[in-house]
């Protein structure tokens, strides 16, 4: 496995600068755009959690029964 490394100083400021690019974009989207997405995913988030707990439930009282019958 070949690791890359920077020849040139300025290869480095190129990455650092497209970084900070993503970030500032990242940034500016969340804040003007993601309100409606987040409450979605929120309202999703809850859906999930909800099944999640049922089947650890459901799981937790099959191995309480299965160990009842050894």
């Amino acid at each position: 496995m070949q690791r890359y490394s920077f020849q040139n100083p300025f290869e480095e400021a190129v990455m650092l600068y497209w970084a900070l690019m993503f970030l500032i974009v990242a940034v500016v989207a969340g804040v003007f755009g993601f309100g409606g997405v987040a409450s979605a995913a929120t309202g999703m988030a809850q859906i999930l959690f909800i099944i999640a707990l049922v089947l650890f439930v459901v799981s937790l009282l099959a191995s309480f029964v299965r160990r009842s019958n050894l």
